[in-house]
């Protein structure tokens, strides 16, 4: 389980100062980098980082509009998800297409997420738990900082599996995906840092209290998720995103790849 004491608070973003600054967000539905390390894009990007941000699913599911169609919702999420990029600092986008809802473990897929990591080269990789996803809930007033378990949506756990996969061993070695340096002129990468976020034993937390307004403001473009909300959205989740020393965290499971 999450433990408060454990998690350490560090702004120091890079052990290797020779690295270059380039991270990549690897996440299952438009909006789900935002929450999930938006603040930290924001932040990191004003101390010299590049991010990238991977999108695995088409996001066709994500409404509760009775008058929204599958070709409206996707093209518009597509759109929001550039738009919330923009603010944050985020360099690009790529969306790999897969389907909302029916994301499964496949070679296809974890080919795409590969070639990504090997084209980009990032240091470090940000995405989901592969568990059940621990988090303050809606609920929370200001002032607490209790972790709770949610159970994940499979899309969420299913590209958290693959992304660590991509990351260890696959991308690192040359005989998986072949095609990708025979054909495609790309190079086998080792990602340098893992760090997965809404996990139980989180180990590392980013302050984001400079960085907190931009990643709402961020979140308020993908106004088909949030757009109908209200006013009382925006203060309802500057409250779940505050702890209780009055500051904003993200935080991660981090993990450093030696080999």
């Amino acid at each position: 389980m999450h433990a408060e004491g454990d998690a350490i608070t560090t702004n120091d973003t890079t052990p290797d100062q020779d690295a270059p600054k380039v991270a990549a967000v690897i996440a299952a539905h438009p909006d789900d980098p935002d929450f999930g390390a938006g603040g930290t894009a924001a932040l990191w990007t004003q101390q010299g980082w590049e991010f990238h941000y991977i999108v695995v699913t088409n996001g066709a599911k994500g409404s509760d509009d009775p008058d929204m169609t599958r070709e409206r919702l996707v093209a518009a999420r597509e759109v929001e998800q550039r738009a919330c990029a923009s603010v944050l600092g985020v360099s690009s986008c790529t969306f790999l297409g897969g389907e909302d809802g029916e994301l499964d473990y496949s070679r296809e897929m974890l080919g795409k997420i590969v070639r990504e990591i090997r084209r980009l080269k990032p240091l470090a990789v940000f995405t989901h738990s592969d568990q059940m996803i621990h988090r303050r809930p809606f609920s929370s007033l200001q002032g607490e900082s209790e972790y709770v378990g949610f159970v994940n949506h499979r899309d969420h756990r299913n590209t958290g599996t693959m992304a660590v996969d991509a990351v260890y061993p696959t991308a690192r070695d040359h005989m998986n995906f072949p095609e990708h340096i025979d054909t495609e002129g790309l190079e086998t990468h080792k990602v340098g840092q893992l760090y997965i976020w809404g996990h139980s034993d989180a180990n590392f937390k980013v302050d984001i209290t400079d960085s907190a307004e931009r990643k709402l403001a961020g979140l308020m473009e993908h106004k088909t998720q949030f757009g109908s909300r209200g006013d009382d959205f925006i203060p309802g989740m500057r409250d779940r995103f505050r702890d209780k020393d009055g500051n904003f965290y993200e935080r991660f499971l981090r993990v450093d790849m030696p080999f």
